[in-house]
């Protein structure tokens, strides 16, 4: 665990380890990496965890792809440099598979797929946007389960990232009036018993890039997210 200094804990599960890399959960409410960040600034970062547990000298510590601070699930952290760099590179050619769970507002069909390219918004600082001049962004999803919330239709969608852009999911399903729950920054619904978005990064598949072998790993709703399904029906 790593503790906020505000008497509170927030857990990082490891749900895959081996001698060459490690699957974790991060939690909502946790930065993933420190980037140009340092010294105490009252935020829990995944990348101070996997140093106070699993000490080297690798750039972020071995993380190798990001979650944003508010969204959970499975990170992939590498444990030797060999793994890192190859690791990377599966990511960049995208041989990795990472499906997540997302609750947005709308009635959607049942199935969609969304290739818009996505840039940084020049007015709106730590904010993206769907821009002819980005870069290219490709996102598909399947619609599980119907909700009604306070008279608004919500689904509950499953999203096969094709892509990586920063706030992909985000910013695609707000290009298409269909923001997030709970997403403020992009105008999601606000649910005040609930302090994030209804995003959560549930699967993800590869070869190990060492090994050889498949590593397909899952990840459970937090229960936050879970109670809401269960507390609301079409």
């Amino acid at each position: 665990m790593v503790s906020t200094g505000k008497n509170e804990t927030k857990k990082v599960n490891i749900l895959f380890e081996d001698d060459y890399l490690l699957i974790v959960e991060k939690p909502a409410g946790m930065v993933t990496t420190r980037e140009m960040r340092t010294g105490d600034d009252g935020l829990q970062y995944l990348e101070d965890w996997v140093g106070q547990n699993f000490p080297n000298e690798m750039p972020r510590k071995g993380i190798v792809h990001r979650l944003d601070k508010e969204t959970s699930g499975l990170v992939v952290i590498a444990k030797t440099e060999d793994a890192r760099v190859l690791l990377k590179d599966l990511f960049k050619q995208r041989k990795v598979t990472k499906k997540y769970l997302a609750l947005v507002g709308g009635d959607l069909p049942k199935i969609g797929d969304m290739n818009m390219p996505i840039k940084r918004s020049k007015y709106y600082l730590g904010r993206f946007k769907v821009d002819v001049d980005g870069k290219n962004a490709v996102t598909e999803f399947v619609v599980l389960k119907k909700l009604k919330i306070d008279s608004k239709f919500f689904s509950l969608v499953e999203v096969n990232l094709k892509t990586g852009r920063t706030h992909q999911i985000r910013v695609h399903f707000s290009y298409l009036g269909w923001p997030l729950f709970g997403d403020r920054v992009y105008n999601g619904y606000n649910f005040p018993a609930l302090n994030r978005q209804f995003l959560h990064s549930a699967y993800i598949k590869f070869v190990h890039p060492i090994t050889g072998r498949e590593v397909e790993t899952k990840s459970s709703l937090p229960s936050e997210l879970q109670q809401i399904l269960d507390s609301h029906e079409a």
